[in-house]
């Protein structure tokens, strides 16, 4: 390695080392800061090429936001003259329901020129359970993905919606302020269900939850205490959520 060389690398780890910092601490403006005003910022997801102007609202969005969130080196920086080469580790853990783990990895080429980051591109985005496939022609990265079934979880058992006979996808897309493409995505990619198979499990997960003295008699009355709107698809989406039927399991 020649001395130019050398001490490329040194400026180059030296600038990285502080964006790494910078996104530890939460700090977007930090983080901006390092961004060369030349800067082309490649998003393997749907955002296409991005340049300074656009990149503060694409790091406040990609931060870890509140608790359940968290965002870590998978690897140690390795630099070789004015490129960078990283790996991280992307965790979504919350929701009222308990909580579901949707982690992500991925890998990061920044390029350095004068002291700033001239160039970044995002490589090979893994998750552990899907959340990547097809996300970017939504506009969504995996982050927000993962954000969108924590939100869809939380609004679920917070306001129990479910219990109108009548929801549809429609109806919690203008909830939720998603549309019904990404639900549906992100539902069949993390969770492997469609939405109306998510919808019934959380029916008939509410009818389990009930105390005994509180469940009403007879399967229409169950249904209706449901959410369903008949027994026929009570029938159908109980034996599929507990693998028996009704009458063998409530005896």
């Amino acid at each position: 390695m020649s001395a130019t060389d050398a001490c490329s690398s040194s400026e180059t780890r030296a600038v990285v080392e502080r964006y790494h910092r910078a996104w530890e601490a939460l700090d977007a403006d930090a983080v901006v800061a390092l961004y060369h005003p030349d800067i082309r910022y490649h998003d393997l997801y749907g955002h296409g090429v991005l340049t300074l102007p656009a990149l503060r609202d694409y790091v406040l969005d990609c931060l870890p936001s509140g608790a359940g969130e968290s965002l870590e080196d998978t690897d140690r920086i390795r630099v070789d003259g004015d490129t960078a080469f990283f790996q991280y580790c992307y965790t979504v853990n919350r929701g009222v329901t308990g909580g579901r783990l949707t982690r992500f990895h991925g890998s990061e080429m920044v390029r350095v020129r004068d002291g700033l980051i001239i160039e970044v591109r995002v490589y090979n985005v893994v998750a552990e359970q899907g959340v990547a496939g097809g996300a970017g022609r939504l506009g969504l990265s995996p982050i927000r993905v993962a954000r969108l079934v924590a939100d869809l979880e939380d609004y679920f058992a917070s306001r129990r919606p479910y219990l109108d006979p009548g929801l549809d996808l429609a109806a919690v897309a203008d909830a939720s302020g998603y549309t019904r493409n990404q639900i549906s995505h992100a539902l069949n990619h993390v969770l492997g269900v469609s939405f109306y198979t998510y919808l019934s499990r959380a029916r008939v997960a509410h009818l389990l939850s009930l105390p005994a003295a509180e469940r009403p008699k007879g399967a229409l009355a169950m249904a209706h205490a449901a959410g369903f709107s008949s027994t026929s698809t009570f029938y159908k989406a109980f034996r599929e959520a507990t693998g028996t039927t009704v009458q063998r399991y409530f005896g």
